[in-house]
């Protein structure tokens, strides 16, 4: 039950999962990888995101980690059955935490949904949503130049406001009361996001709900930390660590993290 957490993404946009999850669960300790040096997968073939997300998983389980949340929407649409059945340990995604939370807050069932080109391919949201409710229209919409943003580091200013007006300007014609981020970078411009879709509009991530599904599965199967301890969290990159770690000190909010490189 102390053993770590683990969370993977292509990136650095799973920091916004492994926040909720610290935020609900201030007891555990999570071990993240981050890939940076392959970011973004979105335009990948599924055949690399699932190679690429495979690898970050068996990392994991050498660390000894009690539970994987693939916090990357598409990582999840094609590895996530096959982590389920061949872990050790429970596997969650993040696409049916997505989901539900969308299903829970809009009125008119009209439901946006911005992710990478892999997962809007993969229709995965599309059947997730429709597994709830029939009633809901889905308006997916592929947004390749918001992981490069985040990535970038250089996510705040006008520049970052004018770029996401720019791709979010196919749904200018469209009705809609709810956005779901469906990918985990996304949040990190949730300000940007809502000001273009206007203050009418639910912005939603699934950060939120993934992590309540964490504590669930955790508490069921009596794997919830017992340790008093400070966590000791762990960050583990394949590409620039001086750039994840900006990122991550200024997103989370703390100083002084144990980020090590990791090769694949």
């Amino acid at each position: 039950m102390n053993a770590p957490i683990g969370v993977i993404d292509s990136g650095v946009g799973g920091l916004t999962v492994a926040k909720a999850i610290m935020e609900l669960l201030p007891n555990e300790t999570i071990y993240y990888i981050g890939d940076t040096a392959r970011c973004p997968y979105g335009p990948r073939s599924k055949q690399e995101v699932r190679t690429f997300t495979w690898q970050m998983a068996k990392a994991l389980e050498k660390m000894d980690v009690k539970m994987l949340v693939i916090a990357c929407n598409t990582a999840t649409a094609v590895a996530l059955e096959s982590l389920q059945k061949n872990m050790p340990f429970p596997v969650l995604g993040v696409i049916n935490a997505g989901a539900r939370a969308a299903i829970k807050k809009t009125k008119r069932n009209e439901i946006v949904v911005l992710a990478t080109e892999g997962t809007v391919k993969s229709a995965a949201y599309e059947q997730a949503i429709h597994s709830l409710s029939t009633k809901a229209k889905v308006i997916p919409l592929a947004c390749p130049t918001f992981v490069p943003l985040v990535e970038s580091g250089e996510y705040e200013g006008q520049f970052s406001y004018d770029l996401v007006k720019n791709g979010l300007k196919p749904l200018e014609d469209e009705r809609f009361d709810t956005v779901i981020l469906g990918c985990t970078h996304y949040p990190i411009l949730q300000k940007q996001i809502e000001a273009a879709v206007g203050p009418e509009v639910h912005v939603l991530s699934s950060a939120e709900e993934t992590a309540r599904d964490a504590e669930a599965i955790l508490a069921f199967t009596h794997k919830l930390r017992q340790d008093t301890s400070p966590p000791e969290h762990k960050f583990f990159v394949s590409g620039s660590v001086p750039i994840f770690r900006s990122i991550v000190e200024r997103w989370l909010e703390k100083e002084n993290l144990d980020i090590q490189r990791i090769k694949f």
